[in-house]
């Protein structure tokens, strides 16, 4: 597609509902050879070259969990930050979130789970809560996974 757009029917056509992307922003490339078990992954432009791992293994590299939960984790941060500027708030220099992904069997299938433990010092519990609900409806991240895994957001 020349203008980078795909719509989702494009992608999967028996989904009921389809998001319309009017314009992309950025498009992350990715190379990934042997997966989980020493493979290695590099994005396009080098900035991200990484040997991969089996989760719990004495590997040297990564593993796609924690690779989804870095992202989802500055992603989210990015979220609560246009949530604050829109209340008005001032976000700590020091506020975090500590995202673990589970990755799980259920039956003899797997899936996966997550806990984002956010932290927002010096805010009221009150408005920390409503920039994790305000980014927790804006994140890309947890709008793919709404409905598709459990996930539980955690006021640290």
């Amino acid at each position: 597609m020349e203008n980078n757009t795909i719509a989702d029917s494009q992608v999967n056509p028996s989904k009921e509902t389809t998001t319309l992307i009017k314009k992309v922003l950025y498009t992350g490339k990715t190379h990934t050879t042997g997966g989980r078990d020493g493979g290695s992954s590099r994005s396009s432009d080098g900035n991200l070259d990484i040997k991969l791992s089996i989760p719990g293994t004495e590997g040297s590299g990564t593993n796609p969990e924690q690779l989804f939960a870095a992202g989802w984790s500055a992603c989210f941060i990015g979220a609560m930050k246009i949530a604050a500027g829109k209340m008005k708030v001032r976000f700590p220099n020091d506020g975090a979130v500590d995202t673990e992904v589970d990755l799980a069997l259920t039956g003899d299938a797997y899936a996966l789970q997550a806990r984002l433990n956010i932290s927002l010092p010096g805010l009221e519990r009150e408005v920390a809560q409503a920039l994790a609900d305000a980014a927790h409806q804006t994140c890309p991240y947890s709008k793919a996974t709404r409905g598709n895994i459990d996930v539980v957001i955690n006021l640290v």
